[in-house]
């Protein structure tokens, strides 16, 4: 009776292949199983999980690209001479960013090499509470048993499967940035922050691309910070479609894609053609072939995401579950990292210390980045009241903006704070160039509890962007013009 692994990882992404090289740490017997099944478009890739291969790692890389792009035209203006027309290559990028992912898919595969973490390319399902069938893609099945499992197995990008032609004709995340060829004139309709950050490098690269929405960009962020964002896409050249659904994708002869949509407001139906449609309406938990339900572990009917505790235990008491898989969690890989890594301490480890998900810095990577910590201003306003929130802003000019001779009408910060007592800050929010570093700084002082005085007395570091923050004192309510003049 005495079980094969003393843990047994479901899925290799970020959360379940730090769960696993911790609990190795403590001379456990660890395994992990991680099968990526390729996305309707035929795409797949290899061990390291959403993140590494088709998330945060090449988005940023080809974010960087576009950025690159903004900093040749600025590069005339500071004198240097670049032989004109600039023409970028989808080809050269693509192959380089995907060189990086693979070696990063091998570099994944040594660790647990080196720390006797046994390593499955099988797709695993439950047979009973200790008990994991494995299968091959070639239909091979191996049976393995553990004393605990950590289910860890991410979600996919969804499908509007409601719209004509979607699946057959769209694509979506999973397969963009495994793209070999350039997708050309793209539509992405529905705005997650995964589309704006696509629209963003896709435009930058010098591609016409569309961004389809129906209702609101950036849903759970701070909303007067989202609209800044999608105001300055527009002023960079992404087409905005405000209001609109689209109802079918159909090919055209030419092998373009039609695109048929409705305008809500003007109660039109209007059409275009593109080369490339992806698709992006959030994702859906990967638990479809685990068969959960036979162990008895409880998922959310309406997200489908897995029912978890503060310990990140599920209904079954010794099958876990971090990341992106769980109900109530922030999608972040540093969050799953974390968690997994705490899980592992807590069963082998004498710990009891548990994941805080409160005050979990994020950036997103939209051209001009957006970064924030803590609580937007909507939902300070709905904890404490409009009466107990101060609201410091600035709009702010980057330095190496004004030289290049670029628009900073949409680089803006605000800080949140209570009114009471020592004016605790609750949310940082910063629209501006690395927003992802400056964020990163302050999301310390943040978790420890600074106040709007111990910032006053923070010493910026000039010039920098960042140090505007130390300097906030036009408050949103005092409706004083809160523009920054001089050094």
């Amino acid at each position: 009776g005495k079980n094969e692994y003393d843990l047994l990882i479901i899925g290799g992404g970020s959360g379940g292949l730090a769960c696993a090289k911790e609990a190795a740490k403590f001379g456990r017997k660890v395994a992990v199983l991680d099968y990526v099944e390729p996305s309707p478009q035929g795409t797949k890739w290899g061990l390291g999980g959403t993140c590494v291969n088709v998330g945060c790692i090449p988005k940023k890389l080809m974010h960087q690209a576009a950025l690159l792009g903004s900093a040749i035209k600025d590069a005339q203006h500071y004198g240097w001479n670049i032989a004109q027309p600039v023409h970028h290559t989808w080809s050269v990028m693509a192959q380089a960013v995907q060189n990086y992912v693979k070696s990063l898919n091998w570099g994944h595969r040594v660790q647990l090499q080196d720390k006797k973490v046994k390593y499955f390319n099988m797709k695993g399902s439950f047979s009973d509470p200790h008990t994991i069938r494995g299968l091959t893609k070639a239909g091979k099945e191996t049976i393995v048993t553990a004393e605990n499992i950590v289910i860890a197995t991410g979600g996919r990008p969804k499908y509007p499967m409601h719209i004509a032609g979607a699946l057959e004709y769209g694509i979506t995340s999973d397969d963009l940035f495994w793209l070999k060829e350039s997708p050309g004139k793209t539509l992405t309709p529905f705005v997650f922050n995964v589309s704006l950050e696509c629209a963003g490098f896709l435009t930058g690269i010098g591609l016409e691309t569309t961004v389809m929405m129906r209702s609101i960009p950036l849903r759970g962020f701070d909303q007067q910070m989202a609209s800044l964002v999608t105001e300055h896409m527009e002023s960079y050249g992404t087409k905005f479609l405000k209001r609109c659904f689209p109802t079918k994708v159909e090919k055209t002869e030419s092998n373009r894609l039609q695109v048929t949509w409705k305008n809500t407001d003007l109660r039109t139906e209007i059409t275009d053609s593109f080369d490339t449609v992806m698709w992006a309406v959030g994702r859906a938990p990967d638990t479809e072939t685990l068969n959960l339900e036979t162990v008895g572990v409880k998922t959310n009917s309406e997200t489908g995401k897995i029912i978890v505790d503060a310990s990140e235990a599920t209904s079954v008491p010794h099958i876990y579950a971090v990341g992106d898989i769980t109900e109530g969690r922030p999608e972040l890989t540093p969050t799953a990292i974390a968690a997994g890594k705490l899980l592992a301490q807590r069963l082998f480890g004498q710990s009891s210390e548990l994941m805080d998900y409160d005050n979990v810095p994020t950036t997103v990577f939209t051209p001009l980045e957006y970064g924030c910590v803590g609580l937007s201003e909507e939902a300070a306003v709905q904890c404490y009241g409009s009466d107990n929130i101060e609201v410091y802003h600035a709009y702010y000019k980057p330095l190496e903006f004004t030289v290049a001779e670029r628009d900073a009408a949409q680089c803006y910060m605000k800080m949140v704070c209570l009114r009471e007592r020592d004016q605790r800050i609750l949310g940082l929010h910063f629209i501006g160039p690395n927003a992802g570093e400056v964020i990163q700084g302050f999301a310390l002082g943040i978790k420890c509890g600074a106040t709007y005085p111990q910032l006053m007395k923070t010493i910026g570091i000039h010039p920098t962007c960042a140090e505007e923050i130390t300097k906030l004192h036009i408050t949103k309510g005092s409706g004083l013009d809160a523009t920054v003049t001089g050094c």
